[in-house]
């Protein structure tokens, strides 16, 4: 059994090696964006048992961003909810034969990874600019700024680390039973490994959320004293 750390290269792109993680990525990508496009294109104001499931999801996610957050989730739906929906496919593509799933790669999870850690800054400068985000680096107050700086890069890789441990393990441990039992005995394991990557799907997609909504609140300027007109 190859090395989980370990890519294969399936071809070279000039000075770029296509691994079969990058393709299968690129496979998933595509998958989502012309699904989403054949299945929003003729939304209707009565909407069919299609709509009315995809609504369901935007609901769902929406309800999840407000409750866990209590912020509009109208600002945050469509990359945390891509953010979820890539990670969970591509945690489930290893039901296909001889497929792995991207996110038992190193390079996969570390660009989601670096994804969130971009996606703080974007919406810190957006909801409070520059200056706002460079507040929240002072929260709760200026003597925490050094932490509050280390903790904005451990925090992104923490997430990178619990989500290529959990996939890539469970992966190696469906291998080697596999390897060992036949191809009947790992069932019971793939249907955990399925669970596990529903559950790893939706806490990689929350943290994400948490990091970002801390970032924008902790950024905003303090409210303007009220004055007697107001009173």
């Amino acid at each position: 059994m190859n090395s989980p750390l370990a890519s294969v290269t399936l071809f070279q792109l000039g000075p770029f090696a296509i691994t079969q993680a990058i393709v299968t990525t690129w496979a998933i990508m595509v998958v989502l964006v012309v699904g989403a496009f054949a299945l929003t294109r003729r939304l209707e104001a009565s909407p069919s048992r299609r709509q009315a499931a995809l609504e369901l999801i935007v609901t769902t996610i929406d309800s999840q961003i407000r409750d866990t957050t209590g912020a509009n989730p109208a600002p945050y739906r469509g990359f945390i909810g891509t953010l979820f929906l890539f990670i969970l496919v591509a945690n489930w593509s290893s039901l296909i034969p001889g497929v792995e799933p991207p996110t038992a790669k190193l390079e996969t999870d570390a660009a989601l990874a670096i994804l969130v850690f971009l996606s703080v800054i974007w919406f810190g400068i957006s909801a409070g600019g520059v200056g706002g985000w460079l507040k929240s680096f002072a929260a709760p107050n200026p003597v925490m700024i050094p932490l509050n700086m280390l903790e904005s890069v451990t925090r992104v890789f923490s997430m990178f680390v619990r989500l290529f441990g959990n996939v890539m393990s469970g992966v190696f441990v469906i291998g080697i039973v596999a390897s060992l039992a036949g191809l009947l005995v790992p069932i019971p394991l793939m249907a955990l490994d399925l669970l596990t990557g529903l559950v790893q799907a939706y806490i990689f997609a929350v943290l994400a959320m948490v990091f970002i909504t801390a970032t924008v609140e902790d950024g905003k300027s303090e409210p303007p004293s009220p004055t007697n007109e107001d009173i």
